[in-house]
């Protein structure tokens, strides 16, 4: 591993010191440049934005700020956040796992971007789909609903499925734009059809297991519930352990896009691999061909996507102001997470609150951003254009 950068000599001892420790944010990190990010979190947290987050900051491949801050839990009983709180994603799942599984599969040369859905999944054809393509499902131009009516998911998964292959296009595929959760779902339904495996048990066997993400899966066990962070309402308490996600959730809580649970240490461990061009400690991901294929902007109606992550769109306001447009990338979840990763100055910022505990009020879009800008001053990145 690379030396942290000068301007930190004392974030190794602070690092080693605190390891498993819940202190005060400030104390550690007051006189040190990323002191401004408990600022605005704290803020944040009093202003009722969020409950409490977890940040982390990758540098050079090393972690050069892990705090956690507020509270893990506020009803029925106030609970500190650790920086070991596991969170839903939300739509993290997308890049993290389907994206990923995807690209790996394209590697081993089972499928290839360009392929029509329908090979692997004749179904699909229906409607006029024939031609929708893994690429266009990847950067959102697949022309498929946002997210197809609940009612359609309510015979269960397999009738969910039959309802999505029968779905009309809103769009000619590849002529525009729209985010769409749909597009996902079906890019699991090929990786399970290609590698006869359910997606969790693929993500756990090529990705998780492979980079010691021990804490990362689409369910939680029931040991590490108590670490886990609650999001909404569900009866009389709060939903915790289970995704929040409506569909992924009719779907049995494993779906392409929303379902993952994870912490920061571990993403931490994924934006490093990412960073290393697809190897972390001997285990090899993907090709440094495949990170460059599977992160490479490409234009859509909205701006720049890239096959899983968000480059240049309204989608990118967590990359803050600092980071240059370009070749950098990351992806937002709708309870309130967060990476952007910046290959050049070789950062990775990582944000994951619960900001829908308890009421379902809680807004992150301009602190997540703000985050990403904090971090990217704290490490004196591209000052002369940025000042």
């Amino acid at each position: 591993m690379t030396t942290p950068p000068r301007t930190f000599p004392r974030l190794g001892t602070l690092i080693g010191s605190f390891v498993g420790l819940v202190v005060p944010a400030v104390s550690v990190w007051a006189d040190t440049p990323f002191a401004p990010i408990a600022v605005a979190v704290e803020e944040a947290i009093a202003a009722g934005e969020l409950p409490g987050c977890v940040v982390a900051v990758v540098h050079r491949d090393q972690v050069v700020y892990h705090e956690a801050f507020g509270h893990r839990r506020l009803k029925p009983n106030p609970e500190k956040m650790t920086r070991d709180t596991i969170f839903d994603l939300a739509s993290l799942t997308k890049p993290v796992v389907t994206a990923t599984l995807i690209a790996q599969l394209v590697e081993e040369g089972k499928l290839d971007w360009g392929d029509p859905i329908s090979r692997y999944w004749p179904e699909f054809a229906q409607n006029g789909k024939e031609k929708v393509t893994i690429d266009q499902c990847l950067i959102h131009t697949s022309g498929l609903i946002a997210d197809n009516p609940m009612e359609d998911y309510r015979g269960g998964p397999a009738i969910a499925l039959e309802r999505i292959a029968a779905l009309r296009l809103l769009d000619p595929p590849g002529t525009r734009f729209r985010y769409s959760d749909v597009g996902y779902i079906v890019l699991a339904q090929v990786v399970e059809r290609i590698t006869k495996m359910n997606l969790a048990a693929a993500a756990k066997a090529r990705i998780f297991d492979q980079l010691k993400m021990h804490d990362t899966g689409f369910s939680v066990a029931e040991e590490k519930r108590p670490r886990t962070a609650p999001t909404d309402r569900e009866g009389s308490g709060w939903r915790c352990g289970t995704v929040h996600d409506p569909r992924a959730r009719a779907l049995g809580g494993v779906a392409g896009h929303a379902g993952l649970f994870s912490t920061a240490d571990d993403l931490v461990r994924y934006c490093r691999m990412i960073l290393r061009r697809g190897e972390l400690d001997g285990a090899r991901i993907l090709t440094p061909a495949t990170i460059e294929a599977m992160t490479q902007p490409i234009r859509t109606s909205a701006g720049w996507r890239t096959r899983g992550w968000d480059c240049d769109t309204s989608y990118s306001r967590n990359r803050g102001t600092v980071f240059p447009k370009g070749r950098n990338f990351g992806h937002t979840g709708f309870t309130g997470t967060s990476i952007w990763i910046d290959p050049e100055s070789q950062t990775a910022v990582i944000f994951l609150s619960h900001r829908l505990h308890p009421d379902g009020k809680g807004d992150v879009s301009r602190l997540r951003g703000e985050v990403s800008t904090l971090a990217a001053r704290a490490l004196n990145l591209y000052n002369d254009r940025n000042p």
